[in-house]
């Protein structure tokens, strides 16, 4: 889809109808099995950090740059610090069954100049993993900023981080691959490896997770017909 200049030089499509879009909503985003809410201290801590315990072995901190936090105090001290900017926007992700704030993803490094986006922090604790919330969750933060006009959504991760790297995909990010000794963490150097979707990808993968979230699409056991990975994977531009 490249042009040309008058120097016969390689240039990149117009955009001429493209305008930057505003800053992400702080406004609730409501699903059938969650909602996206901002992330609210006094209103969420409890919870996930008691969602959070749950994970007993801890595993769901190796590889995020801080945690975890053994008791409330210290979880909600670093809320204060980390939690309650605009870049990175935290929310939490309350399942609609319980009414209990089960997990976080955040939008940071948002580049409204440029039209990206990334999705990070995510924690899910068992009580959200492999669940349709947790999917849907994921689905309500890409549609929202690709209505909004964003042009790019990324997600990244430690190369290492083998779960992170399959979600990506299954969520329909195409691999774009691995930044070396990007940064060092908890003592230790990580690589990056990236991924993301574009605005040009959208439609296909809104229909993909509308067919996959649909009750239709979960027998009486709640076991999935067809999987996401299988929709999705037609989107990819590449795998990694």
């Amino acid at each position: 889809m490249n042009t040309f200049n008058n120097l016969e030089q390689p240039i990149g499509f117009a955009v001429p109808d493209w305008t930057p879009p505003p800053h992400p909503s702080r406004e609730p985003i409501i699903g059938r099995y969650c909602r996206v809410e901002p992330l609210d201290i006094e209103r969420h801590a409890a919870d996930l950090h008691a969602a959070n315990n749950t994970d007993t072995e801890h595993r769901n901190w190796t590889y995020l740059a801080y945690g975890p936090f053994e008791n409330l105090e210290d979880y909600i001290n670093w809320m204060e610090y980390v939690c309650l900017g605009t870049d990175p926007s935290f929310y939490a992700i309350v399942d609609n069954a319980t009414g209990k704030a089960v997990g976080v993803a955040s939008y940071l490094r948002i580049l409204p100049g440029s039209g990206s986006i990334e999705v990070g922090h995510i924690n899910f604790s068992p009580l959200l993993q492999k669940t349709p919330a947790a999917t849907e969750s994921m689905y309500l933060m890409m549609r929202h900023v690709f209505e909004l006009g964003y042009r790019r959504y990324e997600w990244k991760c430690d190369a290492l981080n083998a779960k992170s790297r399959a979600a990506a995909q299954r969520l329909g990010l195409s691999y774009e691959g691995v930044f070396r000794q990007a940064t060092v963490y908890k003592g230790r150097n990580r690589d990056t490896a990236w991924y993301a979707a574009v605005d040009q990808e959208w439609a296909d993968l809104r229909a993909a997770f509308e067919q996959w979230l649909d009750p239709a699409n979960f027998d009486a056991s709640g076991n999935q017909r067809v999987r996401l990975a299988d929709l999705t994977g037609v989107v990819l531009k590449q795998r990694g």
